[in-house]
């Protein structure tokens, strides 16, 4: 269906244009991309609207929320009392916040992805994964514990200089960027393709002397560009902020890494696997690239909270295979290098 959608196409006359099974799905996608357009026009004031950086309580992670953190918490929650949703599971809330007893659907958010960007005018976002709502009295998280391959809608949305809905309904990923003066989003990519082949990458190198030794070798091989033996050169790219790294990589490949490391509370890196991992990897699959935890598929784990952590590695098909070589040819023993300590694990 969407391949015969014209550029521009509104976003609502896609939604409508969906088989009926999705319109349940459609319908909570529309409601999120009222509420990002609300929160794409305060972001937009910039510190016209305040100090959206300022801060207050503590959210469910422990971390000191943002004014924008809780803007954009409370518009996204709103509209979603207006959709099928039975239940939300958000980084901003402690736990599963009941909504509409018996809706289809239950919808795991990131609010407001990226706050450290917020008040250096950088991009932030919101990130989602849909998925059936289960009941299960034993069990009060029931929604949120499947695996990743259940959801049946995820998307983001990127406040940037545009700000964009990269969405994907089970068949193919699609960009809608919204049209300011219509208050609409409009189809400008309907149909994402990573490359298979890659030269970037993205990780946040500071914390290399953490990194375990499969990272170590993986990065220090890049970085020996065509000298070394991934024979060719890499350029590193990082944004801090998960979505603007995820269109980067949707729209030109890229292999973009979180992994866990040895610092207290990283050892599951620090990305939450069912509202920023799951929906990600998701995108990525119906682009055609891959996503993991740098071994396993991430759409294959199966969540045991709702916070619960994942290290995250997503990209390019070859490089996130690649990744997974380096994990399966663990070697403690081997040779030091004057880099990382670690030399690679990939020769000749």
């Amino acid at each position: 269906m969407t391949g015969s959608l014209a550029l521009g196409t509104q976003l609502d006359a896609y939604l409508a244009g969906l088989d009926a099974g999705l319109s349940d799905a459609a319908k909570v996608v529309a409601a999120i991309a009222e509420a990002a357009i609300d929160i794409s026009e305060v972001i937009g004031r910039g510190a016209l609207a305040g100090d959206l950086a300022a801060t207050g309580e503590q959210n469910s992670d422990g971390d000191v929320q943002k004014a924008l953190d809780v803007i954009a918490h409370e518009r996204v929650t709103a509209a979603l009392r207006s959709a099928p949703v039975a239940e939300v599971a958000s980084e901003e809330a402690e736990g599963v916040m009941a909504l509409n007893a018996g809706a289809p659907l239950a919808v795991a958010v990131d609010p407001l992805d990226g706050s450290s960007n917020i008040g250096v005018n950088m991009a932030v976002g919101t990130i989602f994964g849909i998925r059936p709502a289960v009941s299960d009295a034993a069990n009060p998280i029931a929604s949120f514990t499947t695996p990743g391959s259940t959801q049946v809608t995820a998307g983001f949305v990127t406040y940037g200089p545009a700000t964009t809905l990269v969405v994907t309904f089970g068949k193919g990923t699609q960009i809608f960027t919204l049209d300011r003066e219509a208050r609409a989003f409009r189809l400008t990519h309907p149909a994402l393709a990573v490359p298979a082949s890659t030269k970037e990458f993205a990780i946040n190198a500071s914390n290399a002397r953490h990194w375990d030794a499969p990272v170590k070798a993986f990065i220090e091989d890049c970085l020996q560009g065509s000298d070394g033996p991934r024979d060719k050169d890499f350029n590193m790219r990082w944004l801090a902020s998960l979505v603007a790294d995820a269109q980067r990589v949707l729209m030109r490949g890229g292999v973009f890494l979180y992994p866990g490391d040895s610092r207290k509370g990283y050892a599951q890196g620090r990305l939450r696997l069912l509202y920023e991992a799951a929906p990600i990897a998701m995108l990525m699959e119906e682009a055609g690239a891959g996503a993991t935890n740098g071994e396993r598929r991430i759409l294959d784990i199966e969540a045991t909270g709702i916070h619960e952590r994942s290290p995250l590695v997503f990209g390019s098909t070859e490089e996130v295979e690649c990744v997974a070589k380096y994990y399966g040819g663990r070697n403690h023993a081997a040779g030091r290098s004057p880099l990382f300590g670690q030399r690679g694990l990939i020769r000749g």
